[in-house]
């Protein structure tokens, strides 16, 4: 199925003016400068603008016509990739609470990173610098807890 641009521009702009409205109804919250509003309200905003510029066809002349590339068709175990975020958003969401954040996350972007066909030295530090960079900017900037689980974070 293949969807013209303005339709999924102007589905985009939708779901962004949404987010946008909804969020902006959240109450402030005493004594912080920014709320629960800031961040669905910046996120739709966002969309409205990347819906936009879809929908007009900004950056279409930038893209390359595909060639269709010769040799085998993909295996099927190939084709099962497809299963691999939806396996990894239900093994945190089971595995979080007892093995806690940081652990979870750091199996999470290790095993994305090799199911896109990261190399692994690139796939390891980044599990291991992106749960600690995520939950930092959750416990310090917006106060936010996430599971310790089996290592608590140091600070």
């Amino acid at each position: 199925m293949h969807l013209s641009d303005r339709i999924t521009g102007g589905f985009l702009v939708a779901l962004g003016a949404a987010a946008a409205l909804f969020g902006s109804r959240f109450p402030a919250v005493p004594g912080q400068d920014v709320g629960p509003a800031a961040f669905p309200m910046v996120i739709g905003f966002g969309l409205v603008g990347c819906g936009a510029l879809i929908a007009v066809g900004i950056g279409r002349g930038f893209e390359v016509p595909e060639e269709p590339e010769p040799g085998p068709p993909p295996s099927r175990l190939a084709s099962l990739r497809v299963l691999v975020p939806p396996a990894l958003l239900v093994f945190y969401a089971l595995a979080s609470e007892p093995l806690g954040f940081l652990i979870a996350g750091a199996i999470v972007v290790l095993l994305a990173a090799f199911s896109l066909g990261a190399r692994p030295a690139l796939a390891v530090p980044l599990a291991i610098a992106g749960p600690v960079l995520v939950h930092l900017a959750f416990h310090k900037l917006l106060r936010v807890p996430l599971p310790e689980g089996l290592l608590a974070a140091p600070w």
